[in-house]
């Protein structure tokens, strides 16, 4: 049923009263009507919204979750992968370190860390190597023929060097002065 003016003169109320309820009914409908364009293109999207989420429902998660708990084990597996080079490296300098120390050729080292196994080697918090000691008497026994000796030799005595005499040395200072006179004379 719609407000008409002739349904409020049906109800005995004066033309003044109507003019004044369907104004005020104007004022109310105009005002609905611009709330109406105003959200329309909202109105006009939700079906399209409605199915976008009815489909990401029907999806689950869309395998966000097992591409984050793959995300994070590959995180895990490179910061591990990280802290063994890490130990990897101090256990190699420390060892480097006591190859040194137990005399192994410098020329020799790098061979010997390419051949040694290097995850028996146990460093303290400090990065030295607990049982230093032992594993350096260790080193030497096993890697002797690269421990670097070094000989001082002599000069040869079976063919001493020729004694070849100069000048004859001045037995006095007037001598040798004469003989400095004579050379620039």
């Amino acid at each position: 049923m719609a407000l008409t003016r002739k349904l409020l003169k049906g109800m005995g109320l004066t033309e003044e009263q109507v003019d004044t309820i369907i104004e005020a009914h104007a004022d109310t409908v105009d005002g609905l009507k611009a709330d109406v364009a105003k959200y329309k293109p909202d109105a006009e999207k939700l079906p399209g919204i409605q199915k976008e989420l009815d489909d990401l429902k029907a999806a689950g998660d869309g395998g966000w979750k097992e591409k984050a708990e793959a995300a994070e084990k590959k995180y895990s597996d490179l910061v591990a992968e990280n802290r063994q080079k890490e130990t990897r490296t101090a256990r190699e300098t420390a060892y480097r370190a006591l190859l040194k120390e137990a005399g192994i050729s410098e020329k020799r080292i790098d061979a010997v860390l390419k051949v040694s196994d290097l995850n028996g080697v146990e460093l303290d918090g400090s990065g030295a190597i607990i049982g230093a000691d032992r594993l350096k008497e260790s080193v030497r026994a096993e890697w002797a023929d690269f421990i670097a000796t070094t000989t001082t030799k002599g000069a040869d005595t079976a063919t001493p060097p020729a004694n070849n005499p100069g000048p004859a040395e001045p037995k006095s200072l007037a001598e040798a002065l004469r003989a400095r006179y004579a050379q620039k004379g």
